[in-house]
């Protein structure tokens, strides 16, 4: 398998392994190494970002879910890589952009923050939260306004049980960038430093990976995003070797919060929203918990859902066209059609 390492994109390495082995790209587990390691996958980074050398064997897992906690696959390939040519594969289906996907690794997905109504198909059945039950408690669903702001709300949840604490963790976020420009420089931001911190403190400016990696840091705790759609697990911060763990709920569009709550209907404050990261029983119910919102169809697909520029009033299909869009114009606000 040949692919030039100097231009190619994370993605195209993924679209790459897709044509070879069919695995969609949210499913897929690159391993390298001896003991195998799993790379980091953040499609919009450059492939630079995964520290190839020519020559290396890749082993492709189909991780059934999650490629960031473990767990059993199968293994479809192990090809040598080169870069003596360039990939011109067809794409396969693309990992999201701009949430979940950027976890393990200290600098995520290069993508301007967007600000768009999330659709009705994304929010959680009215009758109720979810809740799993567990040896140490219940895991419940915590549901979050759809207000643009739902990441920063739900981090205010699992860290400060405040779901108001949104306009303060927007400065968080901006001091952060502000304060580390080589971490956070243009390249991974994806638009100039100045322009993205000014975004991002607007009320309806979306957040994402890049946010998570600085909250993570921020409270020097794990962050585990579970994809609500796939049942990827991506895992903030997870290199720092921090002892704690907080679980947000992703739907394509909006994240919820989870909490664990001693008896099923315990007042709010009683409930648990750090946790050890050792205990996996925690992780594993939170999983349940998003299995259950998909089967109940509350998630929405970013790459094919019909989104319109209410600036400039251009169609466009899915999150990346929406995030290239708004790379190239500066429109960040978006309604769905």
């Amino acid at each position: 398998m040949e692919i030039n390492l100097d231009t190619a994109s994370v993605e195209d390495l993924q679209a790459m392994v897709f044509s070879f082995t069919e695995i969609p790209p949210a499913l897929q587990d690159l391993k390298l190494g001896y003991p195998p390691r799993s790379l980091t996958l953040v499609p919009e980074l450059p492939i630079t970002s995964l520290n190839l050398k020519p020559g290396d064997q890749l082993t492709v897992i189909e991780s059934k879910g999650s490629n960031a906690v473990g767990g059993g696959g199968i293994s479809h390939s192990s090809k040598p890589m080169n870069t003596s040519g360039s990939s011109t594969t067809q794409r396969g289906p693309s990992s999201l952009v701009g949430a979940a996907p950027g976890a393990n690794r200290k600098v995520p997905a290069s993508a301007p923050p967007i600000r768009a109504p999330p659709p009705a198909s994304a929010k959680p059945s009215s009758s109720g939260p979810e809740r799993v039950s567990i040896r140490s408690g219940t895991l419940i669903h915590r549901v979050v306004p759809d207000d643009n702001s739902c990441l920063f709300s739900s981090t205010g949840v699992v860290f400060e049980q405040n779901m108001s604490a949104a306009p303060r963790l927007r400065q968080v976020v901006a001091e952060a960038i502000k304060n580390d420009p080589i971490t956070w420089n243009e390249a991974v931001l994806g638009r100039p430093r100045d322009e993205y911190i000014s975004t991002i403190l607007k009320p309806a400016a979306w957040g994402g990976a890049i946010e998570l990696s600085i909250f993570a840091s921020h409270y020097s705790t794990e962050i585990a995003s579970i994809d609500v759609e796939t049942g990827r697990i991506d895992r903030f911060g997870s290199e720092s070797g921090y002892t704690s763990r907080c679980i947000l709920l992703y739907s394509g569009i909006h994240y919820d919060a989870v909490s664990l709550a001693p008896m099923p209907d315990a007042p709010e404050d009683f409930h648990e929203t750090k946790f050890d990261v050792s205990d996996q029983t925690v992780l594993d119910g939170a999983s349940k918990l998003a299995g259950a919102l998909r089967a109940k169809k509350a998630y929405t697909n970013t790459a094919t859902f019909d989104l319109k520029c209410q600036v400039c009033g251009k169609g466009l299909k899915g999150e990346k066209e929406a995030r290239s869009h708004a790379s190239d114009t500066g429109h960040v606000e978006f309604g769905e059609y």
